[in-house]
């Protein structure tokens, strides 16, 4: 009998990681699969958590579902596109068209396809570390190559205009902002963020702004839309419901290209075929995005002084803080805290398996830090979603195994 090759995986695959679901998230499903229950600390997703979207939102999918049938216009139905250009249009932009926006199965999609239809083989782009890591994958598997420029600890998580500018080089193609960020929480001033456009613009660099969580701000931190910034760089804008009107599940995202499109009408018109050809995106979801846009905004009573979201991240701070050995910047946004381990206290040689060894321990899940593309073994992501009383009893757990680790480490 003929003996054939197995069947593996493309080559275009090799460099591309996604570790936030990655073997440590396999892990927790065998241990669940055995009985076991986790808590789950590694993916903002709010849903599990008890969030739910406003009822204006799900009745506005309900009501229209007899005319989401079918496939709508690849760039998304009307009315939703007009609540988008809108909505930018209070927030200063007022050349903000229905055709200026672009709506897809959440912002991974459209993050993929701008990607697909910008990057030539080995074409470079700015990234944040640590970062979402579906930039850095996306962007390997379009054939493009990341380029990592660090966000400072040391001042609140902020990226620096001079390093980032001495990474651009004839083959950079576009500067990717995720702010607020996730991972770290940070928000950018609006300094940084006119010295990054300026980069663009001396660079003729495409500026990628992700913004999917600028409606989760704290305390008076100034979000600022980087489509404002300028009318001489072309930007493209990301956005969605997933996380201000909690409906990851929903899958409605939308881009906002705004600067000198004529500039980019080449590029605009691949993006257009990419559009057409994933036929079109949730239509029942697009229908709830007018509703999103203009009714109450929700997510301001959860973020204010007594709101879930304030009172969790204040909580997860705070306990975190108590642990010996455990730094960690206070999140001005998202939903996300990216502690640090001191390396002398805690000698980490390998984040995944010391996230690993926690999971097993206290059944407890978290994100390391690598999976957010960043450049040691002392870091790790807590997601901030759990009530209080969850997040006392999970990061007792965790404070629990650091000290058996230190008390490990001592000894050694």
């Amino acid at each position: 009998m003929q003996e054939f090759e197995d069947f593996t995986q493309s080559p275009k695959l090799q460099d591309v990681r996604y570790d936030v679901r990655g073997p440590i998230a396999q892990e927790a499903a065998r241990l669940e699969r055995e009985g076991h229950a986790i808590t789950r600390l590694n993916i903002g997703n709010p849903a599990p958590f008890g969030f739910e979207a406003p009822d204006s939102i799900r009745m506005a999918m309900i009501s229209n579902l007899h005319d989401a049938q079918g496939y709508s216009d690849s760039q998304g139905i009307y009315s939703a596109r007009i609540a988008v250009a809108q909505y930018y249009q209070a927030r200063g932009m007022t050349e903000a068209d229905p055709s200026d926006i672009y709506l897809g199965n959440g912002v991974s999609e459209l993050i993929s396809m701008v990607l697909q239809a910008m990057l030539a083989p080995g074409d470079e782009v700015l990234i944040p570390a640590p970062d979402y890591p579906l930039w850095t994958g996306a962007t390997t598997l379009a054939g493009g190559k990341a380029v990592h420029y660090i966000c400072d600890e040391n001042n609140s998580w902020w990226p620096d205009p001079e390093e980032i500018e001495s990474k651009v080089t004839d083959r950079t193609k576009a500067l990717v902002i995720i702010n607020p960020n996730n991972p770290t929480g940070a928000v950018y001033p609006r300094e940084i963020l006119e010295a990054m456009v300026d980069i663009c613009r001396r660079h003729n660099l495409m500026l990628l702004s992700d913004e999917i969580y600028e409606n989760i701000t704290f305390e008076g931190a100034e979000m600022v839309n980087a489509c404002t910034l300028s009318d001489d760089v072309f930007t493209i804008t990301f956005s969605g419901l997933s996380k201000t009107w909690r409906v990851a599940g929903f899958r409605s995202g939308w881009i906002y290209v705004s600067g000198p499109t004529h500039r980019a009408k080449n590029y605009l018109e691949g993006l257009t075929l990419l559009m057409n050809m994933r036929m079109c995106a949730n239509v029942p979801a697009q229908h709830a995005i007018q509703a999103a846009l203009g009714g109450h905004q929700s997510i301001e009573d959860l973020i204010d002084p007594g709101g879930r979201l304030f009172e969790q991240r204040e909580t997860a701070y705070r306990l975190l803080r108590e642990i010996e050995g455990v730094e960690v910047h206070q999140a001005d946004g998202a939903l996300y805290l990216f502690p640090r381990l001191d390396p002398e206290i805690y000698p980490i040689e390998n984040d995944e398996q010391f996230v690993i060894e926690l999971l097993r321990q206290q059944k407890i899940l978290v994100s390391h830090g690598r999976a957010f593309n960043w450049i040691d073994d002392n870091h790790f992501r807590l997601v901030t979603l759990p009530a209080v009383e969850d997040l006392e009893h999970a990061i007792g757990g965790i404070a629990e195994f650091l000290a058996e680790y230190r008390d490990a480490a001592a000894r050694a």
